[in-house]
């Protein structure tokens, strides 16, 4: 997920009711932050989900 940022990874869950998608970065010393969690309904990534975690990872990176 270097796309998102340095450090991110992607849970990938598939279960009876779909597939979803945790994406986490955990290179942070105070925490795991989990930047966004979904539900994929098609084979590519939507584009709203990836730009979602990516500003959510910024702020995370701007945090003192």
């Amino acid at each position: 997920m270097l796309h998102i940022g340095p450090g991110v990874n992607e849970i990938r869950i598939r279960g009876d009711n779909g597939q979803f998608r945790i994406i986490y970065v955990a290179k942070f010393a105070e925490a795991v932050h989990v930047l966004h969690a979904f539900q994929k309904k098609t084979q590519r990534t939507a584009k709203a989900d990836i730009d979602l975690a990516r500003k959510r990872y910024n702020e995370i990176r701007r945090q003192p």
